[in-house]
């Protein structure tokens, strides 16, 4: 599993959609494309929102970030994470 983060923006419309059913919704599509949700946090500032998730293929954590896009209206931006340890490693 890779981790990646979702840095997400809210349109207008997203704004008001804001609930925990929403929130259980995203949860519920990351882990039917094989992934988990590690954490998830609301921001003051851009971006709006992020999750950070364990997915077993960037393949899997594109197919995420469109899927919530179209289902909750925020705009997604997907990053690989990599640790500073595996990271170090490399150098």
């Amino acid at each position: 599993m890779s981790t990646f983060i979702l840095f997400g923006t809210y349109s207008a419309d997203a704004m008001d959609d804001i609930s925990s059913t929403r929130t259980e919704m995203a949860v519920e599509v990351i882990e039917k494309l094989g992934g988990k949700v590690t954490a998830m946090y609301a921001l003051l500032g851009e971006p709006d929102l992020i999750i950070i998730m364990d997915m077993p293929s960037p393949e899997a954590a594109m197919k995420a970030s469109i899927a919530l896009s179209k289902a909750t209206g925020i705009g997604f931006s997907t990053s690989q994470a990599v640790s500073v340890g595996d990271f170090d490693v490399l150098f």
